[in-house]
């Protein structure tokens, strides 16, 4: 069962906290926004007083090491935006500006959980437009060495398989399935944290990476085992992690999906290559609108409405 209205949030809500890479003190205000606005960041403070607005879409896509950047350097961008996007879409939101004063979204605990918790105090408002998806028609699939990202056709729901095998024990081979739903996301996704080892620390910091990195916002993994006093709050809580982050990273689709989303090793990178790959043609995938349902003003994914953009073939 997926909503048949598009939504945006009730009030404006405002979070501060220091950028994970950039270790930049931050303020980010969520606005609500009219139908069809889409999420879109207003980056402001920077040099000049100008300010420049971003629409989260995969066009806009400038970097993918270590986290998901939007915008120029030069003219203005926006890093480490997946937390966020995650929590947007797996709540359902579709209509949100999210005006922002520094470089990097502030990373908070290193989950999604923060952001659900500063949109719980404002609340959800449904709007008058009918809701869009976007339908994957054609298997697309990337590759890089052993690791495989790719989306494959599913009518009825977005489904999420992800997998990851790391040579230590401490995390070793985990897999996670879900279909996404607001409450499959608040339980079984949103708390995961972001995680990293600690015998990257040095480079990293050299790199100009992880200099907000903390405990407080990230599960740090030493030789032995996790470094973090309080440990983990799920059992695989690195796998959901990587499923959190593409949650995220697959919402610079611009609508929400309609299709089953499998990785092998993957990240950042090949969220954002299997979205090229998807839209490299207008086969590959349809626009269509949500049919409600009278009796629960939500609409069931079997049952969609004639493409509003039919595809071309190729």
């Amino acid at each position: 069962m997926k909503q048949s209205q598009q939504t945006t949030l009730r009030a404006a809500v405002t979070l501060v906290g220091t950028g994970v890479h950039s270790g930049d003190e931050v303020k980010m205000i969520l606005h609500p926004a009219e139908a069809s606005h889409g999420i879109a960041f207003l980056r402001t403070g920077l040099p000049g007083g100008l300010d420049r607005l971003i629409d989260a879409r995969h066009l806009a896509v400038t970097a993918t090491e270590l986290c998901t950047v939007i915008g120029d350097r030069d003219t203005g961008a926006v890093a480490t935006i997946e937390h966020l996007m995650a929590a947007l879409t797996g709540l359902g939101i579709d209509n949100v500006l999210v005006e922002i004063d520094g470089p990097e979204v502030p990373i908070l605990d290193g989950s999604s959980a923060p952001f659900i918790d500063a949109i719980d105090q404002v609340g959800i408002a449904v709007q008058g437009a009918t809701r869009r998806y976007l339908k994957v028609l054609k298997p697309v699939r990337v590759t890089q060495g052993k690791a495989f990202a790719e989306l494959l056709p599913n009518d009825r729901a977005f489904r999420l398989d992800v997998e990851i095998d790391f040579p230590t024990p401490v995390i070793g081979r985990q897999r996670k399935a879900v279909e996404l739903s607001p409450s499959v996301f608040r339980r079984e996704i949103s708390r995961a944290r972001t995680f990293g080892f600690m015998r990257d620390v040095e480079k990293l910091w050299s790199a100009g990476f992880a200099l907000g990195a903390s405990l407080e916002n990230t599960v740090a993994i030493g030789d032995d085992g996790i470094m973090n006093p309080e440990g983990l709050r799920y059992a695989d809580e690195f796998v959901r992690h990587k499923l959190l982050d593409a949650v995220g990273d697959l919402s610079l689709a611009g609508l929400p999906l309609l299709g089953t989303y499998r990785s092998y090793c993957g990240g950042h990178r090949m969220n954002f290559s299997v979205l090229e790959a998807l839209f490299s043609s207008r086969s590959n995938y349809a626009i269509v609108d949500a049919v409600p349902r009278r009796e629960t003003g939500y609409a069931d994914i079997g049952s969609v409405a004639a493409s509003v953009l039919a595809p071309e073939m190729h």
